[in-house]
């Protein structure tokens, strides 16, 4: 297996060499600490970018072409440029650290491990676009991640980098670290800022939109934790040098989460458009004496792929291109022991109590989807069932208040897609019979070679 530590070159099997930037300290001793990111650089890009005008920071960004590190991939730049050019107004930044879709795990570790990375990201890209106080709404279940922030954000306004007057530049910055309640549905960006202000987490009718009108009904821009963590990294390397590795509408790396069947599940920084055969030859391939059936390319929102996409790049436009999407990057692998409708089902109970029951479409048919799955994998459907569940698909795909109904859909419509066998198995077969469940869940130890 390629050794990963922080410093490692990848050249051998990457389309492009990269050192880890990221994740260059994950292994570093207490990385988190203050003075250790001191050490390392920290915080100097801060000094030297206060220095600047704010509208190079928002150009380098903007030349840089990163994109969004959340789920969508919207370009970065051009979403801080949409902001209300009125300054009547205070302009916000909100970070979306609710990181709870299934199989998504490189936000909570990032900020673990590095969360001074995230702080200083924030300060530069307040400064940037002209904002004087930043939120960071992080999941509620992960309070361990939570304090860290909150130390993290401590100790850069005792050394300050954070508060009034910063590094004698005249420039204010309040953080705050909120901790959300708890719900999937705040990670859409709308019932975030609901949350936020103390409303239900519900999605808000768009437009405006909360570029225009966000929290408090003023200008706010809303990022991923690694959309904004990248910022110090592009700013003190150059827009360039963030172009040489990726592809040419997918620059710069990415934090992918691998994890399922294969023998050392983890987080990998890699450029974007890396395949998944890359990255199953990093993890130690599939587990000994299985192949791979199928996988997430963007965590269980994203339509799956089988073993047919192996060497899709995974940048945003191929994977879209493809029928998917990239997504978070949480890349779930299933061997052939999986049934596929065993595996809808559980994602569909997912969505199912976690639709905040705002609109008909997903509020009824994540219900009636999780019943006719129910069915299918006790091997008991009824005649139809199978198209019944396409037609429910088909009634919230686009339909719904926001972009919930279509990520609850895509494992349910791919999966019909790739293997409608097996949910018409599901007329007379249960799916433990079929594919019985023990043997998906015996896992081996050595590591092996990927077989298709």
């Amino acid at each position: 297996m390629t050794d990963l530590r922080p410093g490692v070159r990848l050249e051998a099997l990457m389309p492009d060499p990269i050192t880890p930037q990221l994740t260059a300290d994950w292994n570093r001793p207490q990385a988190w600490k203050l003075n250790s990111y001191e050490d390392s650089g920290g915080y100097a890009t801060l000094r030297e970018a206060l220095a600047r005008e704010p509208g190079s920071i928002v150009q380098a960004i903007e030349d840089s072409g990163l994109r969004g590190r959340g789920g969508a991939g919207f370009p970065t730049g051009r979403k801080w440029d949409l902001l209300d050019p009125d300054r009547s107004k205070p302009r916000y930044l909100v970070v979306n650290a609710d990181e709870s879709e299934p199989g998504a795990c490189k936000d909570m570790p990032l900020m673990m491990a590095s969360p001074h990375k995230l702080v200083e990201g924030i300060a530069l890209t307040c400064y940037g676009i002209g904002a004087h106080h930043a939120f960071i709404y992080v999941r509620g279940e992960v309070l361990h991640v939570i304090r860290r922030l909150r130390q993290a954000v401590a100790d850069a306004y005792a050394a300050g980098y954070l508060g009034r007057n910063i590094l004698g530049s005249g420039f204010d910055l309040e953080v705050i670290v909120h901790a959300g309640a708890g719900a999937h549905i705040c990670g859409e960006e709308t019932a975030l800022l609901e949350s936020l202000e103390g409303y239900r987490g519900q999605p808000r009718l768009r437009p405006p939109f909360p570029a225009a009108s966000g929290i408090y009904q003023s200008p706010t821009l809303i990022n991923n934790v690694e959309t904004i963590a990248s910022v110090p990294m592009i700013i003190r390397n150059g827009p360039e040098w963030f172009r040489s590795v990726g592809t040419d509408r997918s620059p710069g790396m990415g934090i992918f989460s691998v994890s399922g069947h294969v023998a050392h599940p983890g987080q990998l920084e890699v450029p974007l458009g890396t395949t998944l055969r890359q990255l199953l030859d990093l993890v130690g391939g599939i587990r000994t004496g299985h192949q791979l059936k199928f996988w997430t390319p963007g965590g269980s929102s994203s339509p799956i792929f089988t073993a047919d996409h192996l060497d899709l790049p995974l940048d945003y436009d191929s994977v879209i291109q493809a029928g998917s999407m990239l997504g978070t990057r949480s890349i779930q692998v299933f061997d052939e022991t999986t049934s596929v409708v065993r595996a809808v089902l559980r994602w569909s109970e997912f969505y199912r109590h976690e639709s905040c029951g705002k609109c008909t479409p997903c509020r009824e048919g994540t219900w009636w989807i999780v019943q006719i799955l129910q069915r299918l994998e006790a091997g008991q459907g009824q005649p139809g069932d199978v198209d019944k569940l396409l037609d429910l698909c088909d009634n919230i795909a686009g339909k719904a208040f926001c972009g919930f109904g279509d990520g609850a859909i895509g494992c349910v419509t791919s999966g019909i897609r790739y293997f409608r066998e097996e949910f018409d198995a599901g007329m007379h077969t249960p799916a433990r019979e079929l594919l019985p469940y023990a043997a998906s869940t015996r896992h081996a130890s050595a590591p092996a070679a990927l077989t298709t």
